[in-house]
């Protein structure tokens, strides 16, 4: 038990898209456990992270809710997901629920380290979320033995974003990049730095965005099927992904970046002409607006040597749980009429937040159909939302930041020279002896 605390409390490695380190009323907010306000109203507390997306999300949906039952009032608490890691762990691992929130927001690729460790911790919605709604890939972070416990919230899809005007002065078009692999990727890539003097691609050697999002490509992680079990050494996927990074970096075609700021700055200013990563991106794309028309967005490339990998990924994502705590019933009553099964609602989201769901029906909405013209009119949400059912399910276990910690030091070694049998098998002995 000591060495699974030890690796739920260890490093927190945030996506950008997902973080926020403010906090909103205080992150030492207490939690109001659903507790009868006066006049029989019923209070609901929610812990989330980042004020102009998720906790944003969650408004309108309060406000959505309120139109149907204005009995229950939600308090919307903003803490850092650092924090809400921290504080889920401390209360959980101490027995006690007192301070804790009805409902809160967890990461995908962390949360079976809650559901697996804290088993009687978190409120059954099998009854409320009916999985076949939802993209299929969203169900296996979110569920426990056929169990369901989490309500599949934002999706983490990918795609290619892409300068069009320095793809042409390469000699390409969109239409090039309908249905390539990685490797065909890097020739363009070294066409447009030729033609052109951009970089393909902006990428940070401490950050494995890009290798998370090739490996699910084709339905591989970190570890096996039951999401315990480390597979670095023999995962086929895995090593031809850090084949490719590395012959990205020595094809001169990758700008390199050291944090969030410069990544975003690499494409605003112009410097590189495509970005492969989650469509959480768009503002920040379209947050230069002297760069409109001159985007679209591509499916992603596909491994070349792994049989089964498609043009569709996920980077990031997460999902609202209720907490086995008094007011359970009521947050999963309004967990229910809002994310669980409104389509509606993720129309509002889309225009108002700019969130696309992985709730299925709202993929035939208003908002998802829309043209944008920044993307040359192209219809990007609808683009996304039909990507998002194809993304392959994996499992990502209780270990997936503990794994990764390891393979950044893998893929710094690898960059160095060591050869890539020598590296993932090292990182296989290490991962065997700090998770088994």
């Amino acid at each position: 038990m000591k060495k699974l605390m030890s690796l739920l409390l260890a490093g927190v490695v945030l996506l950008s898209a997902c973080s926020s380190g403010g906090t909103e009323g205080g992150s030492d907010s207490t939690g109001n456990s659903g507790n009868e306000g006066s006049a029989g109203t019923k209070e609901i507390t929610v812990w989330a992270w980042d004020p102009a997306f998720n906790i944003a999300a969650m408004n309108v949906a309060k406000e959505a809710y309120a139109q149907v039952n204005p009995d229950v009032t939600i308090h919307v608490v903003e803490n850092a997901q650092a924090d809400i890691v921290q504080k889920l762990n401390t209360g959980l691992n101490s027995g006690s629920t007192k301070g804790l929130p009805n409902i809160v927001l967890i990461e995908d690729y962390r949360a079976q380290s809650f559901l697996q460790a804290y088993p009687d911790s978190f409120y059954e919605l099998t009854d409320i979320v009916k999985v076949d709604d939802f993209a299929d890939y969203k169900i296996g972070p979110t569920s426990v033995d056929g169990k369901q416990y989490g309500v599949p919230f934002d999706s983490g899809v990918t795609g290619m974003y892409v300068r069009t005007d320095y793809l042409e002065q390469a000699g390409y078009s969109l239409d090039d990049l309908q249905d390539i692999d990685w490797k065909q990727y890097i020739e363009i890539g070294k066409a447009v730095k030729e033609k052109t003097g951009k970089s393909m691609i902006t990428l940070d050697p401490n950050d494995l965005g890009l290798i998370r999002m090739m490996i699910q490509s084709a339905g591989a992680w970190y570890t096996a099927e039951d999401g315990h079990t480390p597979t670095i050494a023999d995962n086929a996927p895995l090593k031809e992904a850090f084949e490719l990074y590395k012959e990205m970096m020595d094809s001169g075609i990758v700008k390199v970046n050291s944090d969030w700021s410069q990544f975003v700055g690499a494409f605003n200013s112009g410097e590189v002409a495509t970005v492969p990563t989650g469509n959480w991106i768009t503002p920040s794309i379209k947050a230069e607006a002297s760069q409109s028309g001159k985007w679209a967005v591509a499916p992603l490339p596909k491994l070349a040597a792994t049989e089964g990998s498609v043009h569709a990924s996920n980077l990031g994502g997460s999902s609202w749980y209720v907490m086995n705590v008094e007011g359970k019933e009521a947050a999963a009553e309004f967990l229910a009429k809002t994310f669980a099964s409104d389509a509606e609602l993720y129309q509002t989201l889309n225009t108002k937040v700019g969130v696309i769901g992985t709730l299925k029906a709202a993929a035939s909405g208003e908002a998802y159909a829309a043209a944008d013209e920044y993307f040359q009119g192209q219809k990007v949400v609808s683009d996304f939302a039909a990507w998002t059912e194809q993304i392959p399910n994996v499992n990502y276990g209780m270990n997936t930041y503990a794994i990764e910690d390891i393979m950044v030091v893998a893929m710094q070694a690898y960059l160095g020279g060591k050869d890539v049998e020598t590296v993932l098998k090292d990182a296989q002995a290490q991962a065997d002896t700090q998770i088994r």
